[in-house]
């Protein structure tokens, strides 16, 4: 399946906790379709995922389809983050709690992505800790 590389990140929420079971099918639906990543960290919880996408309409696509094929409204709040790039578990651990920047699991694969608000920001954390492992991702299809 064709994979993009993510530059716009934005928090998914269904406006009426009712219709949750049918959010989580739909999210999980676009997200294995490929319409959007969906990424999830304990910090967030399960009731708002983070949907990673190379522009803003898919954000839109996927948020009228909810509406359409699951009857779910929702709302999106837009996060400041533009670099992602894969870590590994001592990558996580040295991230936590530092400033611009948060690390989400992808639902999809598995994979670790630290999300930063900037390039300046992500080469910043990447001089102040050595060795930490931040790889560029890699479009695959």
């Amino acid at each position: 399946m064709p994979s993009f590389v993510p530059e716009h990140f934005a928090v998914l929420r269904a406006a009426d906790t009712s219709t949750y079971k049918r959010f989580k099918r739909g999210v999980e639906q676009l997200d294995a379709e490929g319409v959007v990543q969906v990424l999830r960290n304990g910090r967030r919880g399960e009731q708002a995922p983070v949907l990673a996408a190379v522009g803003p309409m898919q954000f839109e696509v996927a948020r009228a389809r909810l509406d359409a094929e699951f009857g779910v409204t929702t709302g999106l709040e837009h996060l400041s983050y533009e670099v992602a790039r894969r870590t590994d578990r001592a990558g996580e651990e040295r991230l936590r709690g530092a400033d611009g920047v948060e690390v989400f699991t992808r639902v999809r694969d598995g994979a670790l992505l630290a999300l930063f608000t900037n390039g300046w920001r992500m080469r910043a954390i990447s001089d102040r800790h050595h060795g930490l492992t931040l790889d560029p991702l890699l479009v695959a299809g």
